[in-house]
């Protein structure tokens, strides 16, 4: 036995206290949907949303999260992430093409 470790670490076998594997994985993830907008998704499903830039859904997910290293990644390139209320489409949460919107509103 090492005798610079003390009875604890020798008996837990490690120093300090322990971390879960969940709480060492991002709060955050910002990705795209299947209809191209940008999504948050809370692991901790407290808040989330819809965005229509990149930039947009990082900046509202570092504001959640007081900008905490580590705690927002990017989805992989290719991978679809969706907001289950938005993912069936819903009709109480209808999603209009960008190009409809923009018809409307110069109209």
């Amino acid at each position: 036995m090492n005798s610079n470790l003390s009875k604890k670490e020798t008996d837990m076998g490690s120093v300090g206290p322990q971390r879960s594997f969940a709480s060492n994985l991002p709060r955050f993830t910002v990705g795209r949907d299947h209809h191209g907008w940008w999504v948050v998704l809370d692991r901790e499903d407290r808040v989330g949303g819809l965005f229509s830039s990149e930039e947009a859904a990082v900046h509202f997910a570092a504001g959640e999260c007081a900008h905490q290293p580590g705690a927002v990644c990017r989805a992989k390139a290719g991978e679809v992430v969706e907001l289950e209320a938005f993912a069936a489409d819903h009709p109480a949460f209808p999603v209009v093409p960008l190009s409809t919107r923009q018809a409307r509103s110069a109209a």
